[in-house]
């Protein structure tokens, strides 16, 4: 039986889903036959996945003093070019 196809919306809509296991084999076969053609959501996914990843890894450290004003301060920056 063919797979459906799925739409890149929808994949967004379930990514969450799919990294926490809890979509059903239907979908999950729908949403990996997408990533075959579909570099971008497998991008998203990748990145999504990622940062569960490092969010989720006990072995996080603190930043020094002043980085994140700093990260504001230089994207604010690149903004007004």
């Amino acid at each position: 039986m063919p797979v459906l196809e799925i739409d890149c919306f929808e994949v967004w809509r379930n990514i969450s889903d799919l990294i926490d296991d809890e979509v059903t084999p239907e979908l999950r076969q729908r949403i990996e036959e997408h990533f075959k053609a579909c570099a971008h959501c497998k991008a998203v996914y990748d990145g999504a996945n990622n940062v569960v990843k490092i969010v989720g890894d006990d072995r996080s450290f603190d930043l020094p003093a002043g980085v994140g004003k700093r990260l504001y301060a230089k994207l604010e920056q690149e903004l007004k070019k």
